[in-house]
């Protein structure tokens, strides 16, 4: 097992790029090679050392067995776990844009806030936000049409707009609020938003689930209300209670599934 340890020493107004930082690039690295290693910087790149202490620990046969810890703030670095497939990375911080944008593997834990495009067109893997996220969490990138198609984003603080657009499969839980258009272009995958939601979840979608188990603010016209259903199983998951589904969006002949915590939604009945 190979343990790395990234300490901040340096801030940088401008972010920096860590997307070959990976476990799959550096579980053969000694301290040396990241001594030596340069860093994207803007359009330029300075040496790693300029902005971290590094502690390399151990030894790694394989990205399986690597341990990359950021310990402090990485709220202006960009792409921390992009493209990743095996491993472990943890931030003990705020993480910039794009944290774990195309994953296909391994975990990446951020223990603060993520910036917008976390999880962007993931494929695998897991990743945990401890805090909140903003917009386009497991989305796809602009003008693109695939989004999230596997692995799991596990959300504790709140999410921003768009959560989930363009999404083809794999599973989000956010367990507090969520803003406008949750799911959007949703054609496969799972949802789960504990918290309040603002408006519109699964607009344009064409299948997969979403389930609110607190209050939707405003739901949309495309959602022909399919009954009170009690103890519901969605996607393999049990839900306790009554829940108000909708199947939708019929606007694009949807045949998605919506459920509404029914306690905390009387509104729509």
């Amino acid at each position: 097992m190979k343990q790395i340890t990234l300490t901040p020493k340096k801030f940088s107004s401008i972010a920096l790029e860590f997307d070959e930082l990976i476990p799959d690039e550096i579980y053969g690295w000694s301290k040396e090679d990241f001594e030596r290693y340069e860093v994207p910087v803007g359009n330029t790149r300075f040496p790693l050392t300029d902005y971290y202490e590094i502690e390399v620990e151990g030894e790694a046969e394989s990205p399986e067995e690597v341990k990359l810890t950021i310990d402090g703030d990485a709220g202006r670095v960009k792409y921390i776990g992009c493209k990743m497939g095996a491993g472990e990375i943890i931030v003990n911080g705020d993480a910039d844009l794009q944290a774990g944008a195309e994953m296909t593997g391994g975990s990446l834990t951020i223990n603060g806030n993520a910036e917008s495009y976390a999880g962007r067109e993931m494929k695998g893997g897991e990743i945990t936000i401890k805090g909140n996220v903003r917009e386009y969490a497991g989305t796809s990138y602009i003008g693109e049409w695939r989004g999230m198609s596997g692995g799991k984003i596990t959300i504790y603080g709140n999410a921003g707009k768009q959560l989930a657009d363009a999404m083809s499969g794999g599973e989000i839980h956010v367990h507090g609020n969520c803003d406008i258009l949750a799911g959007i272009h949703m054609t496969k995958g799972f949802i789960q938003i504990d918290g309040d939601v603002t408006r519109w979840p699964g607009g344009q979608m064409k299948n997969g689930a979403i389930v609110v188990n607190g209050r939707l603010e405003r739901l949309l016209e495309g959602f022909e209300l399919d009954g009170i259903v009690n103890d519901p199983v969605v996607e393999g998951r049990e839900f306790t209670g009554k829940y108000i589904k909708y199947i939708g969006d019929i606007g694009v002949n949807g045949k998605g599934s919506l459920l509404l915590n029914a306690e905390k939604n009387r509104h729509h009945l």
